[in-house]
């Protein structure tokens, strides 16, 4: 008589079950890294023969893996007769469970939507120079529940979508990467300020990162000589005369260190040709002569 016969038929049941289920859940987890893998060389042949955007290649390569979980969990549920029977009675009860996981899981579902908007609606893409929350820094990474922005100090921001999606976000890197750059200098009242004017320009035309009129012309052809690079009388403040210079540059990441070195070669220039750079003045008046005075 076969060992089989002794076997009670629903232990014999729960058995293969559990083998199958098991081996479902090994399958999908196999499959998924399998999927994540290919996508990942997929892309990274595509990027090689043409423009590829990594925002929405990393959504479609998150979607799929999360695709690939969804079917095997089915068919877990599906096969275990108890998880069937609990999955027909979460769903009798969809509409009541349904407002309750939405209560609890508000911010999750508002980051995982916001995460798919931003994927296609792409006002920023992975590798974009951004400023957000007074932020500057490059986008190194979407998903569906954050961003990631790696600052100019190389921190790390990881802010989750939906405050993204209600913040006005400064986008540097949308089709012109160009960016009028200001540096602000006072002067005394007692300085001439068409020698200041002239130094300031002088100095701005000999940096190497600020562009000459042919360069700001290549992304801006109506822009006339003289309009390159200006120096205004903004204030006539309390103690100096404040001016400012304005200039172009390629690129957001050189424009701070580009205006720092020009703040400091126009005083050096200032220093050696008599421009006074003022600070404030105090009179102080008493109201009884001081003894002694």
């Amino acid at each position: 008589m076969p060992i089989s016969d002794y076997i009670p038929s629903w232990l014999s049941w729960d058995i293969a079950n559990v083998v199958f289920v098991v081996a479902i859940i090994t399958f999908t987890i196999l499959i998924a890294k399998a999927v994540n893998r290919l996508l990942k060389v997929q892309f990274e042949i595509a990027s090689q023969k043409m423009d590829v955007d990594e925002t929405v290649y990393g959504l479609v390569r998150r979607m799929a893996v999360a695709v690939v979980y969804l079917v095997g969990m089915m068919i877990v549920v599906s096969r275990v007769p108890f998880l069937k029977d609990l999955s027909l009675a979460l769903f009798a009860g969809a509409g009541f469970a349904g407002i309750i996981i939405g209560l609890a899981a508000q911010s999750t579902l508002s980051n995982i939507f916001s995460g798919i908007s931003l994927a296609a609606f792409r006002p920023f893409r992975v590798g974009d120079l951004v400023t957000i929350h007074d932020e500057y820094g490059t986008i190194s990474d979407i998903t569906l529940r954050h961003t990631v922005v790696t600052t100019w100090d190389n921190r790390k921001l990881i802010i989750p979508n939906h405050l993204i999606n209600d913040e006005a976000v400064i986008n540097w890197s949308i089709e012109d990467p160009t960016i009028v750059w200001p540096v602000n200098i006072g002067i005394s009242y007692d300085s001439d300020i068409d020698l200041a004017r002239s130094i300031m320009i002088d100095e701005a035309k000999n940096h190497v990162n600020v562009m000459t009129l042919n360069d700001v012309r290549t992304y801006h052809p109506d822009i006339v000589g003289g309009k390159e690079m200006r120096v205004v009388v903004s204030e006539l403040g309390d103690f100096a005369v404040n001016m400012r210079l304005t200039f172009w540059v390629n690129d957001r990441s050189l424009a701070y260190f580009t205006g720092c070195e020009l703040r400091e070669s126009i005083k050096k220039r200032f220093d050696a040709e008599g421009i006074e750079i003022p600070f404030p003045y105090r009179t102080i008046v008493y109201k009884t002569d001081i003894p002694g005075k």
